[in-house]
């Protein structure tokens, strides 16, 4: 697979959450400039995060998958108490 870009940036980190992709980019031109954006299907970046500390970016990125995670697990929790219930 070749590098990925948007926006200008390179694509350097990845976290898949469910459908949700996490992204962490380094600008090509101003090597201190950071982003974070959700993905959805590979190409579709929003919601971006700009730092100018490459730490900041890592832990913004990591929070940003455990605030993913905790959704996708709430959804599925209710999904499987909603099943339940209705099989009562």
């Amino acid at each position: 697979m070749g590098n990925r870009m948007n926006a200008g940036y390179l694509i350097t980190d990845s976290i898949h959450i469910g459908t949700t992709e996490l992204v962490l980019g380094v600008s090509i031109t101003e090597r201190s400039t950071f982003v974070t954006w959700a993905c959805q299907g590979s190409d579709y970046y929003y919601w971006g995060h700009y730092h100018s500390d490459l730490l900041a970016a890592k832990k913004d990125l990591l929070e940003r998958a455990g605030a993913e995670l905790e959704y996708q697990m709430t959804k599925q929790e209710r999904r499987t108490a909603g099943e339940i219930g209705e099989g009562a």
